[in-house]
């Protein structure tokens, strides 16, 4: 989530909700009284200068979807309360990009004098841009059913597509031409998350990981996710080597023209007006 959209707030305090959550059977059966604090990251201008209600995030159908939900679900941990009540408001309010989440436990069973014990997290759609790329069997149809199991997946909303183009094979493998795309999609994946989940996605479309830049049914990469900067084993944000790869900068103009590169803080039509002449042409097939 970009940080203008934490700029608006709302803010709800102390919701006291009864509920059934907890490591021992007595928990459980008994209940105890719970309270949530709740920050929602939405944009309330439209709704402030209209006065109009449809255009916000109806504060006291939160509460009282919280308040539902704790009561209608039984947990161990506090933990996992908390998870899943930030992940059905993610899910259920559309207005609302993101929420930090604090639920409060003040009648815990510890034997010894306290106040409470809560658990605060922050959660939030998170904005990715996935390039796509095929040289095997019927490369526009392996692409299509990538499209179609990323809409259907109840964590990742695809906001944008872009056109797809024909181009040569990149890194000296020599191998049939590619067809590649861009999805912009919105998620609630973190990034290695998102990256399994991709794998998942070439993997039913045939993908075998034998040859480096070699031939392949199909291929999703994250190449954006937010501003982020991130390394692991499995996963290098943003893509290595993007920035002189015309088959991704080529429809990532398409759908992000002035999306920054947090590293180099160019936009994407900058990176591609300044790519080699000799890294374009020829590359459109």
């Amino acid at each position: 989530m970009r940080n203008e959209n934490r700029k608006d707030q709302i803010r709800i305090e102390e919701l006291e909700v009864y509920a059934h959550h907890g490591v021992y059977p007595e928990e459980n059966e008994k209940g105890q009284h719970f309270y949530v604090n709740a920050t929602l990251y939405t944009n309330t201008r439209p709704a402030g200068i209209a006065d109009d209600l449809r255009l916000s995030t109806n504060y006291g159908e939160v509460c009282q979807f919280i308040t539902e939900f704790m009561q209608q679900h039984t947990f161990q941990l506090i933990e996992t309360v908390v998870e899943w009540t930030a992940y059905e408001v993610l899910q259920h309010f559309p207005l609302v990009q993101g929420l930090d989440l604090e639920i409060r436990k003040p009648e815990a069973p510890i034997p010894l004098p306290f106040g409470s014990v809560s658990v605060a997290i922050h959660r939030e759609w998170h904005e990715a841009y996935i390039a796509v790329g095929s040289n095997m069997g019927d490369s526009r149809e392996h692409i299509a059913k990538a499209l179609g199991q990323l809409e259907k997946h109840k964590d990742i909303q695809v906001t944008k597509v872009s056109g797809l183009l024909e181009t040569l094979p990149y890194g000296g493998v020599e191998q049939d031409n590619f067809v590649n795309g861009m999805f912009e999609i919105r998620t609630l994946l973190t990034p290695e998350e998102l990256l399994r989940e991709l794998h998942k996605i070439e993997a039913s479309e045939g993908r075998e990981r034998k040859i480096h830049w070699g031939p392949r049914t199909l291929d999703l990469d994250i190449i954006f996710y937010d501003d982020l900067i991130y390394s692991s084993e499995d996963l290098v944000i943003p893509h290595v080597d993007m920035e002189n790869r015309y088959f991704v900068l080529k429809p990532l103009s398409e759908l992000a023209p002035n999306f920054r590169h947090p590293i180099t803080h160019k936009t994407v039509a900058q990176i591609l007006a300044e790519l080699p002449v000799d890294l374009t042409e020829g590359s459109e097939a």
